[in-house]
């Protein structure tokens, strides 16, 4: 039987996700952009774990002025020999556990991986301490809908999330490990990528997410979900 930790590095997260969510990358990048903006940060190296295919990176390089050089690290053998196929002579992917080295980091993206991590309290405290800079992105997949339908773990198979979060939880858990939260912010992935998974369950979620998002997105993201965090800390 494969084991949770096992299924990046033997295969299985590959052959059930092929493409390693790409297609959502440059929407993504965009959201870290955004936050790097808000704040006038300029980093001069970026850093990024569980980087997979490597486009959130890639399409960073494409935007972020200046000489920084930018690394990507991933212990996935079939997500990094895709990502080097964009590698330049300052965007660099690693098949390597970046906790397991010394390197540091002006900045530090933990994209979507948090919720894969089985010892999730020791990573983020190992992150706090390769970069100046930490930026989080946290799916929120605990809410009123899914908990009303026994929903909660339905990404458990598909994509290999073993812990799930509240916007409350996962900033209280940042601050527990050490991290000082400089910002956050909601990203509504599911209207915002919506023509690139299309689906009629999705379309019907939706209209409740894009009405009550007009008066609050938090509450849209605590009743139907469809929302990450975005949290810039240090």
């Amino acid at each position: 039987m494969v084991s949770i930790q096992d299924i990046y590095e033997d295969g299985t997260y590959a052959r059930i996700n092929p493409n390693w969510h790409a297609e959502d990358s440059p929407w993504k990048a965009g959201q870290v952009l955004r936050m790097l903006e808000k704040h006038h940060l300029a980093p001069r190296s970026v850093a990024e774990i569980g980087c997979g295919a490597g486009e959130i990176l890639h399409a960073l390089g494409e935007r972020l002025v200046g000489d920084c050089e930018i690394h990507g690290f991933d212990i996935a053998p079939a997500a990094i020999a895709m990502a080097r196929r964009r590698q330049t002579g300052r965007l660099q992917f690693h098949e390597q556990d970046l906790l397991e080295t010394e390197r540091f980091f002006d900045l530090l993206l933990v994209i979507d991986v948090v919720e894969h991590v089985p010892n999730y309290l020791e990573f983020l405290e190992r992150c706090r301490q390769r970069a100046r800079y930490k930026i989080y992105h946290i799916p929120l997949e605990i809410h009123v809908s899914s908990v009303l339908r026994g929903r909660v773990t339905s990404a458990r198979k598909s994509v290999g999330h073993i812990h799930y979060f509240s916007a409350e939880s996962a900033l209280a858990t940042l601050e527990d490990t050490g991290h000082r939260i400089i910002d956050h912010a909601f990203t509504p992935g599911a209207v915002a990528l919506a023509a690139l998974h299309p689906s009629l369950k999705r379309t019907v979620a939706n209209l409740g997410r894009r009405m009550v998002s007009w008066v609050s997105e938090p509450i849209s993201s605590r009743l139907f979900g469809g929302s990450s965090l975005l949290v810039l800390t240090q």
